[in-house]
């Protein structure tokens, strides 16, 4: 499979059989998997056993980016968003990125913190000095808990203690373990593990151990994606490259100084990994937990990226942050469509998955930001909202083209004006 280039020009053009033809052949899908990817992945009865309450499913669409070279291989992306535009762009960005020789991706070990919250402490240097001497103990019983982690290299590497002697409720001590759930997400592994070790750091402390949870600022376990893209790549309407690399620059320099752009700039990022994180069954309210709390970590909300101009006139991207997510377990293995959208990634474990997610999140923003820096943000976007206004006017499918081409023609996407023009097509 990965001798085959992600590179699909005309993808786009293509019919809905064509397309799933292609992608079935990139990843050897046997019949059954086309099926459910065509809409009949997850039966109600399948639901009914995943959460409670059920009465049925909810569909989004699932689209394919092209054009992704990470590391020197080749994926095709598997991505779950309702937005127009998405798909186009990052499919794009990535062309460009490939330009210069693709995404350089890197991860940090899958390391997750877990945090045992400690009240009532009758004297906090001691407490703290307590757990410091007992640190291998309290590794061991966290290591009891899944044995099938740590024989696969994974499990307990550390113990941290974490004084806050003024709260609202008095001294308080955290108590974190640093825990390597390999190819999992780890909130289970994790959360068993602490509920091992807290009568014991109770004893230790002797104080009154409360909430015992895992955190979702998995700021042990990041992602960091780079690329660097020749300036002769990056014209665009009528502009120079070098001119679109300035402009990216001072755009970029923009999120990172003011939180209220940076909100937006980030939320662009996760356009893209949110939309991988679904459609491979992953949490991604996690994600987007992590995300931003690791873009405040400095005690100011800023930007994850960091795009400026180098010494030879390109342009240079950086993304860092967390990416707490797994190949194994919960609705990555359950959920149908999870499973073909894994197997069309191809991915081998985790750290993979999570190396293909930043390079992701770094195209979806340069997607964004070259666009708002040069023609603005509303000239691609409103052309494909011109589709999802012809649907929500009521056009039926042989409309929709004819309708959106009217639409852009008049530069009036509003649904009043699709809902006329309906009404002259019917009555014609």
């Amino acid at each position: 499979m990965r001798d085959k280039s992600s590179r699909l020009p005309g993808f786009y053009n293509q019919s809905l059989e064509e397309r799933m033809e292609l992608v079935a052949d990139w990843a050897d899908l046997t019949t059954e998997e086309q099926e459910i990817l065509v809409g009949q992945g997850l039966k109600a009865s399948q639901a009914n056993l995943m959460i409670e309450n059920v009465l049925g499913t909810y569909e989004l669409p699932l689209g394919i980016a092209c054009n992704f070279l990470i590391n020197g291989r080749d994926y095709l992306v598997p991505m779950t968003v309702e937005e127009p535009s998405v798909l186009a762009a990052v499919s794009n960005s990535a062309k460009v990125v490939r330009s210069g020789g693709g995404f350089q991706v890197e991860t940090s070990d899958p390391v997750m913190i877990g945090q045992i919250q400690v009240l009532d402490i009758p004297d906090m240097d001691t407490a703290v000095a307590a757990i410091e001497a007992n640190t291998e103990e309290l590794l061991e019983l966290a290591n009891c808990c899944d044995k099938l982690i740590v024989g696969l290299g994974g499990g307990s590497r550390k113990i941290e203690a974490r004084p806050f002697p003024e709260t609202s409720v008095g001294p308080m001590l955290i108590v974190h373990l640093h825990y390597d759930v390999r190819d999992a997400m780890g909130a289970n592994t994790i959360n068993t593990a602490l509920e091992a070790m807290a009568p014991r750091v109770a004893e230790l402390t002797g104080g009154r151990t409360s909430l015992r949870i895992l955190s979702n600022l998995a700021d042990q376990r990041t992602a960091t994606a780079r690329c660097t893209i020749p300036q002769d790549a990056l014209g665009t309407f009528g502009m120079e490259g070098t001119s679109v690399a300035r402009l990216i620059e001072e755009a970029n320099a923009f999120a990172v100084v003011d939180p209220y752009r940076a909100a937006t700039h980030n939320k662009g990022i996760m356009n893209g990994i949110d939309a991988v994180v679904i459609a491979t069954g992953n949490d991604w309210r996690a994600i987007e937990a992590g995300a931003h709390s690791y873009a405040a970590r400095s005690g100011r909300y800023t930007a994850l990226t960091d795009w400026h101009v180098d010494e030879n006139g390109d342009l240079y991207g950086e993304l860092t942050l967390p990416l707490a997510v797994g190949i194994v377990g919960g609705a990555t293995r359950v959920h149908p469509t999870a499973r073909v959208a894994l197997k069309i990634l191809g991915v081998q474990s985790a750290r993979e998955l999570a190396e293909v997610m930043a390079a992701v999140g770094l195209a979806q923003n340069l997607a964004a930001i070259r666009a708002l820096a040069t023609v603005g943000i509303q000239q691609g976007h409103m052309q494909l909202h011109a589709r999802q206004v012809a649907l929500a006017a009521g056009a039926s499918e042989d409309q929709v083209e004819e309708i959106v081409n009217q639409l852009i023609k008049e530069k009036t996407i509003h649904i009043s004006r699709a809902q006329e023009i309906i009404q002259e097509m019917d009555g014609a």
